[in-house]
């Protein structure tokens, strides 16, 4: 019930107990060689106990020790945080590979389809993406991207939806968990995206995998998991089933154990003291060579492929024009990136007028509008539009002027924009303001909270269950210290609200 009972979520919550010195040889790196080194740790000791092993598997990793706590499933697409579930299933006895309705049994939901890797392994059988879930709601969700719906074709009985895409940069069918779980689904895929960052060329993209090992993700994805995975803080529900599953095939999620983890990844590749990660003014965001387009071909259609991260599409266009090897060549149409973050600074492309025509000009625009043009003639030309300088999410377009010319386009890249870094490093700087307070040690084993951070002027202190009810409320707490005595409370995850923060701490 973290959503219901909170407009702010704190990050003061445990991470799991991963060995020590597990992560040891990623201390000190960020971006690509921090996902590198975690690639490696978490690849090392990684046993594949086979697909029909899943199932012994959520005998201990998928089993509701928060909500219900009473043995059954623990299934992130029916469970309701807040109220009675609508059905559940006995872990064994209720498994299946067949379906007809909601409620009928649980079966294995790999959160990256299965379908992008050819039901490979070890990919087809790691407990860390591969949940017990509804058979009917895995079947909806089918091999369709993780979004924001906008309008649901379907609804499952714990609210989770799938529907037409209303995320920035996709507008294709996407499925939408409950609030509760959009967390666990982003960390879920980061760890996929890592672990197998070595194999990503050879998969299918599915409309959210990047075919490289950095970023690794379509950015429009990317963008969608970096706000769950913020919104959304591991929960200790995520800690138990990170700590089972490493006992059951020997590899963690560092995104549970870790989750700074993620913006030190997804952010800039040399973060300095002062810099919290945002991509640096005027380095490189897009770099499309073009060499991922479709396979040759003289005919004219719309084409479309993912490169440099992101999707892209290119209408009347034909595959079999070269400039600097490959090249996309459009007719009466135009070059469209999908969204990009971090904005854009300046660009830079390559053009070439091939057959015959006349020299003429693209339109460049970046979310519908006009912002320059770049011109072509026979002659392979590259040219730079500086101080576009737009923040935030991107969409960069070339339009063809002409309706007959074929018109060849390679190499187009672009820097982000400094005002991204500016506002990302107040929004940052925003978030750390109110994070200084934290409950350690998390979880606590005394009748104890401490509580680090500035107490002094704290008026009140409330803890809740997850219920929403009021267990304790202390007014002037932290008078005589910076520790609050509770009250004979049971093993599980509570909220503690201090004036206007909540955190979250559990009693072990």
């Amino acid at each position: 019930m973290k959503k219901l009972i909170l407009c702010t979520v704190i990050a003061g919550f445990a991470n799991a107990q991963a060995p020590a010195g597990y992560y040891n040889s990623a201390n000190g790196l960020s971006g690509a060689a921090l996902k590198t080194a975690l690639s490696s740790i978490i690849t090392s000791g990684h046993q594949d106990k086979g697909y029909g092993g899943l199932w012994t598997g959520y005998k201990t990793t998928d089993i509701d020790k928060n909500y219900e706590n009473d043995g059954s499933i623990m299934d992130i697409y029916s469970e309701k945080p807040s109220g009675a579930d609508p059905y559940k299933y006995t872990p064994g006895t209720n498994q299946c590979g067949t379906y007809s309705v909601e409620g009928n049994c649980y079966n294995r939901e790999h959160i990256v389809p299965q379908s992008l890797f050819n039901e490979s392994s070890p990919m087809v059988s790691d407990i860390h993406f591969i949940r017990a879930t509804d058979g009917k709601v895995n079947g909806m969700r089918s091999n369709y991207p993780f979004g924001k719906v906008g309008s649901a074709t379907f609804t499952s009985k714990n609210g989770s939806k799938l529907g037409s895409s209303s995320s920035s940069g996709y507008a294709g069918t996407v499925f939408e968990p409950i609030d509760e779980f959009k967390g666990d689904v982003a960390r879920m895929i980061f760890y996929f995206v890592t672990r197998y960052q070595s194999k990503l060329s050879t998969f299918s993209s599915g409309n959210m995998l990047g075919n490289s090992t950095f970023p690794g993700l379509q950015t429009w994805e990317l963008n969608v998991l970096l706000a769950w995975h913020n919104q959304d803080p591991v929960s200790a529900a995520e800690i138990g089933r990170n700590n089972a599953s490493y006992t059951y095939q020997g590899n963690r999620n560092p995104f549970i154990d870790n989750p700074n983890y993620v913006n030190q990844i997804w952010g800039s590749s040399n973060p300095g003291p002062t810099d919290p990660g945002t991509p640096n003014p005027g380095t490189g965001c897009v770099n499309e060579t073009f060499e991922t387009i479709p396979a040759a071909n003289a005919s004219y259609t719309t084409r479309t492929w993912t490169g440099s991260g992101i999707s892209w599409t290119a209408t009347d266009a034909r595959t079999d024009q070269t400039i600097n090897s490959k090249a996309i060549t459009v007719r009466s149409g135009s070059l469209t990136s999908g969204s990009s973050a971090n904005g854009i600074g300046s660009l830079t492309v390559t053009t070439q007028l091939k057959f015959s025509g006349s020299d003429g000009t693209f339109d460049v625009k970046v979310n519908g509008t006009t912002v320059g043009t770049v011109p072509y003639s026979t002659t392979a030309t590259t040219t730079t539009i500086n101080n576009i300088n737009i923040s935030g999410n991107v969409t960069v377009s070339l339009v063809n002027s002409s309706s007959s010319n074929r018109v060849a386009i390679d190499d187009l890249k672009w820097t982000c924009y400094s005002g991204t870094a500016k506002q990302a490093q107040k929004i940052a700087a925003d978030e750390t303001a109110v994070q200084v307070l934290q409950v350690y040690p998390n979880p606590i084993s005394g009748q104890e909270i401490f509580v680090k951070g500035d107490t002094q002027n704290i008026k009140k202190a409330e803890i809740y269950n997850l219920q929403g009810k009021t267990l304790q409320t202390i007014n002037s707490p932290f008078k005589n210290g910076n520790s609050i005595k509770i009250k004979n409370l049971e093993q599980g995850v509570y909220i503690l609200k201090l004036d206007q923060s909540t955190l979250k701490f559990i009693v072990k």
